[in-house]
């Protein structure tokens, strides 16, 4: 990287936001994003498509040598469709496909896994382009753009997000046992929390939010407040 690009890439904003599966973040990033016209990184859904490529292709999710050789050759296209994002894998569009709860926790176990967490690397921070980037994950803040302006931790406590994930199943069509995702995300956050790599952490810097008794728009509109505050933009 020249010095130039190298000055370019630090002087675009980047929103961090953090936080447990089931916070808000996904929604959350995507209404902010599109309120300020700001490129978005959702940098889960590349663990969840280097997760999907190996059950596809029979890959055992503890191989790491060739879940990073994966995760470094993935031919992925993210486009806009009347204003969602539409995710294709191989040229087959895959945008429901990794939000299965097989998928889901299977990313989990992948992310826990140094190879793989460093192929993915330089291509979630190749995101961050003028005029600003709204970075979605688990350690946006705390790996990935540590020089962030504004780093935001959101959480819920385990049953809201279940709640959150189970009503979301529902009106897609697909059946889910409540108490079945409550284990699931509980056993999800510990693994995440408590890997060796980049584990799921509040950045030193960052403002915590707890979403639980929150709705939507009353987060994008304290997110939104908090970069006013820090002159990030005058969007309000």
């Amino acid at each position: 990287m020249t010095a130039q690009t190298a000055f370019s890439a630090v002087a675009v904003p980047v929103l961090a936001i953090d936080g447990p599966g089931g916070a808000g973040k996904g929604t959350i990033s995507r209404l902010i994003a599109q309120r300020l016209g700001w490129h978005l990184l959702d940098s889960g859904s590349l663990y969840r498509l280097t997760a999907l490529a190996a059950l596809r292709k029979g890959v055992p999710l503890d191989d790491e040598s060739r879940l990073a050789d994966i995760a470094l050759q993935l031919d992925v296209v993210f486009r806009a469709d009347h204003g969602q994002t539409v995710i294709e894998l191989e040229g087959a569009v895959v945008t429901n496909d990794i939000r299965t709860e097989q998928v889901g926790d299977s990313a989990s176990r992948v992310a826990a896994l140094p190879a793989v967490r460093t192929a993915l690397l330089q291509r979630q921070r190749d995101f961050r382009q003028a005029p600003g980037l709204v970075a979605d994950g688990r350690d946006m803040g705390t790996v990935v753009f540590t020089d962030a302006p504004l780093k935001i931790f959101l959480t819920a406590s385990a049953e809201e997000r279940a709640r959150r994930r189970h009503l979301q199943l529902r009106e897609a069509g697909m059946d889910a046992s409540l108490s079945s995702l409550l284990k699931e995300i509980q056993a999800r956050d510990a693994r995440d929390m408590q890997r060796s790599v980049a584990p799921l952490v509040p950045a030193d810097d960052a403002v915590e939010l707890d979403t639980t008794s929150l709705s939507i728009p009353e987060v994008v509109e304290q997110l939104t407040q908090l970069l006013v505050q820090k002159g990030l933009t005058e969007v309000c």
